[in-house]
């Protein structure tokens, strides 16, 4: 498995690929694997294989891979259950350096034998495989993307530190749209499948070392080895922090789990304790999941004193009892804090954590309040409401939340309740970063994960 595993960067990183499947006829899904590949710019050479044609959409194609002029780095595999073995024993005999299988048909449907077909001709060559039944890998670094989601119904998020390992291509899809929509960055996506040859653990073991990944959302719904995905977990969580989501935890949903992926779901109750006892922190759906990955993306705070800016009143208290709900502590601001709030505060202002700018403050007060928390050493980390309705907000305020941010010296995150409106200005803080919440209890819920956490890796850092 060693050797497979260093074979696993020609899979993300590949000098050339193949289209096992590629197809001039629109909508199969050999023609969006090719269209995605050449719209997106990958950045190698690409080679259909389809005994049907000699030119795919002006890429050369050839009858099978042995055929092909060179061994390529990658192969990606579109056709019916039956043909894969035969497919991926070509690629073992050429030299091909892995494969994604995005085809269906294998053990969630009780083809067991096509299965360990797969296996034994990974390891006859050493063959890294991902899938089968996924949607295999996408790499915004190196614009390889197997998706055969066409890119004006799926959007591709940019460059950044997130990567998901996910067994369900569909829940992967839909994050992978929603960090596009939200402008967050993905090192890696994986949609693994049915792991008939690498499981969750082996990508893993991949990403603790992988330079351009920062965190790592799991999505499970089954696995083969428990015990081994919990020493990964523990040994990546100490320098990566994961957010994972279990799903088919009970009853029926367990049984829709093996019969999606062929893993059994297994119980719950064992999840958690893995979870809990590897200090993963754990998201109860695809809401709390986003949520909290928007979060760790934040600096790591010191603390769990919470200082809290709004030009409301009402969601400054919201906020506070989200504060008290979630265990955390409503920072006192020091003495210089208090004089250098009262010279930003009108008259009738009042000095007090939550700090209530009012409605009629403007972007200046906001900026000049972001400046005097960050410099209290008795606040760990900054709630910042902002109601976009008032007259004195405006665009300016992207970028007052943005230079705080960049400093990377707390962790932050806005708060804003609205309509479309309200929803055009969350989207402009996440595009810079800035987590943005539309209720103070999802935000302060996800601020407590990022602390628990902040305070654990701090007490076992090596």
């Amino acid at each position: 498995m060693d050797e497979m595993l260093k074979k696993l960067k020609y899979l993300f990183a590949p000098k050339s690929v193949a289209i096992v499947g590629g197809s001039p006829v629109p909508n199969k899904i050999g023609n969006v694997l090719m269209k995605n590949l050449i719209d997106g710019k990958f950045m190698g050479k690409i080679y259909a294989v389809n005994p049907k044609y000699t030119e795919v959409l002006g890429v050369p194609c050839f009858p099978r891979v042995t055929e092909l002029p060179k061994a390529v780095d990658c192969v990606i595999i579109a056709t019916p259950a039956e043909t894969v073995p035969g497919i991926l024993e070509d690629c073992g005999q050429k030299g091909v350096k892995g494969a994604i299988v995005l085809s269906g048909g294998f053990e969630e449907v009780g083809r067991n034998d096509l299965a360990q077909m797969m296996k034994d001709i990974s390891k006859k060559y050493k063959l890294p495989v991902i899938g089968p039944n996924c949607l295999g890998i996408f790499n915004p670094y190196t614009r390889l993307d197997s998706i055969f989601l066409p890119m004006y119904k799926l959007q591709r998020p940019g460059p950044g530190g997130i990567a998901f390992i996910t067994q369900s291509g569909a829940v992967g899809s839909t994050v992978v749209d929603l960090a596009a929509h939200y402008g967050m960055g993905v090192s890696k996506f994986i949609s693994y499948g049915n792991g008939t040859v690498l499981t969750e653990c082996d990508l893993l073991e991949f990403l603790e070392n992988d330079k351009e990944t920062s965190i790592v959302i799991l999505y499970l719904e089954g696995v083969k080895d428990g015990r081994r995905l919990l020493e990964w977990m523990k040994k990546v969580n100490r320098k990566k922090p994961i957010v994972a989501l279990k799903a088919g935890k009970f009853g029926k949903a367990m049984a829709a789990a093996r019969s999606h992926t062929g893993n059994i779901a297994g119980n719950y109750m064992a999840y958690k304790a893995a979870f809990r006892q590897a200090k993963v922190t754990e998201a109860d759906d695809l809401v709390e999941l986003f949520d909290f990955v928007k979060i760790f993306d934040q600096p790591m705070p010191s603390g769990n004193r919470v200082g809290v800016i709004t030009n409301g009143g009402g969601m400054g208290v919201l906020t506070a009892d989200a504060i008290n709900d979630q265990g955390m502590e409503i920072a006192d601001f020091s003495n210089e804090s208090k004089e250098a709030i009262k010279k930003i505060l009108p008259s009738y202002g009042s000095v007090g954590n939550p700090l209530d700018l009012v409605a009629d403050s403007g972007v200046e007060s906001y900026k000049k309040a972001i400046d005097v928390m960050m410099n209290d050493q008795n606040i760990d980390s900054l709630a910042i409401v902002v109601l976009t309705q008032t007259l004195p907000i405006d665009e300016r305020i992207i970028g007052v939340l943005s230079e705080a941010n960049d400093l990377r010296k707390k962790p932050i995150l806005t708060i804003s309740v609205g309509g479309d409106y309200t929803e055009a200005y969350r989207r402009a803080f996440e595009s810079k970063g800035v987590p943005s919440f539309n209720s103070p209890l999802s935000a302060i819920k996800a601020l407590k994960r990022l602390t628990d956490y902040a305070a654990w890796r701090n007490k076992n850092s090596d």
